[in-house]
């Protein structure tokens, strides 16, 4: 498949050489030349200098047999023109940028552009690093603002049936994982001590979430 990267900076370098490594056909645009330094000496993807939301430039790195395309430039006025150019002109269907501000990718996020915030994500990996082992962030989905937590619930929890946990704190448990093994059969399981729990949760719920578990639940179940 073929791949174009716009931006050579880090990030942009990175995925270039990571399609390369596995064997994919990828084009790597950058304004500066000398960007390309970044790039490993075995990179064998082609390097086009140029301005990544100029139609000819996107074209040479023929964006017209592209899978996917990815806007990883340093600025998110560039990143967001290119990535509309990609998917309204040469209809690009899998196509993500990186957006710093958080509020404007949420507004390209609902016009069809996947976006992705280094400051979102920051934040999420600190929180993680910070919050105590019994509460994980196994998966964050910033396209529709899900989590998936991994908690072990306080032993205020145990008892509980996961039938009357779901509807108690409106959350939809997928597994629980106990001694080691997988149980799916929610129906007839009560929290036991030491269970990790794999919870789907609105994102913006989830520290809410991660609060109810470590306290008594606030209501008879």
């Amino acid at each position: 498949m073929h791949f174009v990267v716009l931006g050579s900076g880090r990030v942009g370098a990175r995925v270039a050489q990571a399609l390369d490594e596995q064997g994919h056909s990828v084009a790597i645009i950058d304004s500066n030349p000398e960007a390309f330094r970044k790039l490993p000496a075995n990179f064998t993807g082609q390097k086009v200098s140029g301005m990544g939301f100029d139609r000819e430039v996107l074209e040479r790195a023929n964006i017209e047999e592209a899978y996917a395309f990815a806007a990883i430039s340093n600025g998110d006025n560039t990143n967001i023109l290119a990535a509309r150019i990609a998917r309204e002109t040469f209809g690009i269907d899998r196509v993500v940028a990186r957006i710093y501000d958080i509020r404007r990718a949420e507004i390209y996020r609902k016009l069809g552009i996947n976006t992705t915030s280094p400051v979102s994500w920051t934040a999420s990996e600190m929180l993680r690093q910070m919050l105590p082992d019994d509460t994980q962030v196994a998966y964050s989905d910033s396209v529709y603002q899900v989590k998936v937590l991994r908690i072990i619930p306080s032993e205020h929890w145990v008892g509980v049936s996961l039938q009357k946990t779901q509807k108690l704190l409106d959350i939809k448990v997928a597994y629980i994982g106990r001694d080691g093994e997988p149980y799916f059969n929610l129906s007839s399981l009560v929290i036991q001590d030491g269970d990790e729990l794999i919870c789907t949760v609105p994102s913006q719920r989830a520290t809410q979430i991660e609060r109810a578990f470590k306290r008594p639940p606030k209501q008879e179940v």
